[in-house]
């Protein structure tokens, strides 16, 4: 049987249970004008908590059976045409605050990675500048252990708070995340709220000089202008993806509106008129050629989300 996204009917059945929800609640909410892909279909129901303890207090009284998905701002993201059943969580300006304390860095899990790497630069401090190469959110950085131009989350992470699924707090030590390439051991109901980081004293023109350096390589390497979900499958081990791709044939591959960059094939590419289902099938058609030409297994890093539109009606 059909899933049926009714955003009206879940609206009513949340105010119910958490009647002193303090965060907005939008139902049927699209969602695709949101992504960089800007595609894919609505959430039934969309929550922008007013604060950790706003979050911390829907978690707790939010049904059981009522799916809760966390989203950032949608860079490394594939929202499907058919929507997404349940409440779709936005942590919005109040968990964006980024601070400086002595020699580390304490920012909310909304937090931009380029204003966290900028804010340890006009602290002097550095290490945190290969977070200006990842076009995310800190909560996506210690979700999926981001890492870029030689430095990864792991490096400079001292600790982070989440709530999780039953509303309670978890403070987590370095050591508690397990980190390891692109992956990270908390459990995936568990939404993280604020990290800690270590920064090390060094002259602010050297650490920006950096910085610099990781904007330009970016622009010059990838396709940072088009409507991209950023690095499309993680690296296997011994093998750069997109060498891998390019051996298989598949840069400049086409179904849909959606394309494997020309400029960067780890990065599949909107044109215009994609759909989700486009980018997906795409995706998974890569898979299948970099299989049956290299024996390694892609693995995608692109987050997917929802339903197809054949399962979830309209988006």
């Amino acid at each position: 049987m059909e899933r049926v996204l009714d955003g009206q009917a879940l609206a009513g059945r949340l105010r119910a249970a958490a009647p002193d929800i303090r965060g907005r609640l939008t139902p049927d909410a699209p969602l695709g004008p949101s992504t960089w892909f800007r595609v894919g279909g609505k959430a039934e129901m969309l929550f922008r908590p007013a604060d950790a303890d706003d979050l911390s207090y829907f978690l707790a009284h939010c049904p059981d059976d009522v799916p809760v998905t966390v989203m950032g701002v949608a860079s490394n993201l594939l929202v499907r045409d058919g929507g997404v059943p349940g409440v779709v969580i936005r942590l919005g300006g109040p968990f964006a605050d980024v601070a400086v304390e002595g020699d580390r860095i304490i920012a909310g899990a909304g937090a931009l990675d380029l204003n966290v790497a900028l804010t340890a630069q006009g602290a002097g401090l550095a290490g945190l500048e290969f977070l200006s190469g990842i076009p995310g959110t800190i909560g996506g950085a210690v979700r999926m252990n981001g890492g870029a131009y030689g430095a990864e989350t792991v490096d400079v992470i001292l600790s982070a708070d989440g709530i999780d699924r039953r509303g309670v707090r978890r403070h987590y030590s370095r050591d508690d995340l397990h980190l390891t390439y692109r992956h990270c051991g908390v459990p995936e109901d568990v939404i993280f709220t604020s990290a800690r980081f270590q920064g090390r004293p060094d002259d602010p023109t050297a650490i920006q000089a950096r910085i610099d350096a990781i904007q330009q390589a970016r622009a010059d390497s990838q396709p940072v202008r088009a409507r991209t979900g950023g690095s499309t499958f993680a690296n296997p081990d011994g093998h750069k993806a997109w060498q891998l791709i390019d051996a298989a044939g598949c840069r400049g591959l086409t179904i849909g509106g959606a394309q494997i960059s020309e400029k960067h094939c780890n990065f599949l590419l909107n044109l215009g008129d994609a759909t989700a289902h486009d980018i997906e099938s795409l995706g998974e058609e890569v898979r299948a050629r970099v299989k049956a030409r290299s024996g390694v297994d892609l693995h995608w890093e692109i987050r997917r989300i929802g339903l197809p539109r054949s399962n979830g009606g309209e988006s």
